[in-house]
């Protein structure tokens, strides 16, 4: 089901930020809670949404991680949208079926998501790149392709004028995607980028699917598939 601790794990990477877990799953808040110990972070863990709205309103936290399968999950997104300059940095823990209510309010740079069973490696990398935000030097870098243009302090992108309000894990495929234009990149290169480990061809094809639909809503293609070994962005006259 879940990863076990007997995974390698990277070595700590945490300066003891506190992270507030919020699962009703004791399985999924004993693996968060020991993997983060160990990365060092410190770590509170509840198993209510109300009780995780009551720890949020008492202490500051650094990060929160929070299980969307939790009843209250929309008072908790409607309360979220409060002080947001106050707030910590979100990682939900969801599942395919509800990725669609949860992905259109998501705020690339300061939310994102992993869909269960969780992957130890990809908790921690997307823990870690909430934690860091965007680094100096990356706030005022923008990314450009033609009319592409990524913004890497905001994490949006736009196509044009058309802004492609993108999920975290769309925006971390397209910069990849544009950092690496006119060469083909394989599945498994994508999926360690975007997730941080391999996952199977029908996620990766999912995922460039949603992509491409935003991308090349209304204009000519940009993303292209060469059958055998991968994904490539660019125009094809190029």
């Amino acid at each position: 089901m879940y990863k076990s601790l007997s995974e390698k794990l990277a070595p700590p990477c945490g300066d003891r930020q506190h992270v507030l877990v919020v699962a009703d799953d004791p399985g999924v808040t004993e693996l968060l809670g020991t993997t983060l110990e160990l990365a060092g972070y410190r770590v509170a863990a509840v198993d209510t949404g109300t009780e995780g709205m009551a720890r949020l309103a008492q202490h500051r936290f650094d990060l929160v991680i929070w299980d969307t399968t939790l009843p209250d999950l929309e008072r908790f997104v409607r309360g979220r949208r409060v002080a947001p300059a106050d707030r910590p940095p979100l990682l939900f823990l969801t599942t395919c079926d509800s990725l669609h209510r949860l992905a259109p309010e998501l705020s690339p740079g300061t939310e994102d998501y992993v869909v269960k069973p969780v992957r130890i490696a990809e908790v921690l990398a997307r823990t870690q790149a909430l934690l860091r935000g965007p680094s100096p030097e990356r706030r005022e870098e923008t990314a450009r392709y033609g009319e592409l243009v990524l913004d890497d302090a905001t994490c949006r992108a736009r196509r044009g004028l058309r802004p492609l309000g993108l999920t975290p894990a769309e925006y971390r495929l397209l910069r990849h995607l544009l950092a690496n234009a006119e060469h083909v990149l394989s599945k498994e290169q994508i999926s360690r980028h975007v997730w941080g480990e391999f996952r199977a061809n029908q996620a990766i094809e999912k995922l460039v699917s949603r992509l491409r639909c935003k991308v090349d809503q209304e204009e000519s293609a940009l993303i292209h598939t060469r059958r055998g070994f991968g994904y490539w962005l660019g125009c094809p006259s190029h």
